[in-house]
């Protein structure tokens, strides 16, 4: 994990500790308006901001519960994929899927 320091922002970035030189996601701050705006509107509408591919989504949604996580779609299976929807505590719905 690094803390970039970007004028008045501090971005985080994370990659897994397994693989150090694999995909690296970055938190960005959300200070513009038509940024909060975008947020909010999806977040009504019941969107995820992003998905999460995982290889058990039923471990993984177990896992997570476990931690407290919750989750606004628990596991369910659409066509070939079986997806999750759950609140991040920052205004963001994220969504986890197995193929």
């Amino acid at each position: 994990m690094d803390n970039l320091p970007v004028g008045k922002f501090r971005w985080i970035t994370l990659v897994s500790p397994e693989d150090q030189e694999g995909t690296e996601l970055l938190l960005e701050p959300n200070d513009h308006p038509a940024a909060k705006e975008y947020q909010q509107k999806i977040y009504a509408e019941g969107i995820p901001a992003t998905i999460f591919g995982v290889e058990d989504i039923k471990q993984e949604y177990e896992r997570l519960s476990e931690k407290g996580v919750e989750y606004t779609m628990e596991p369910t299976k659409m066509g070939e994929i079986t997806m999750a929807v759950f609140d991040d505590t920052c205004g963001n719905l994220l969504q986890i899927a197995q193929k």
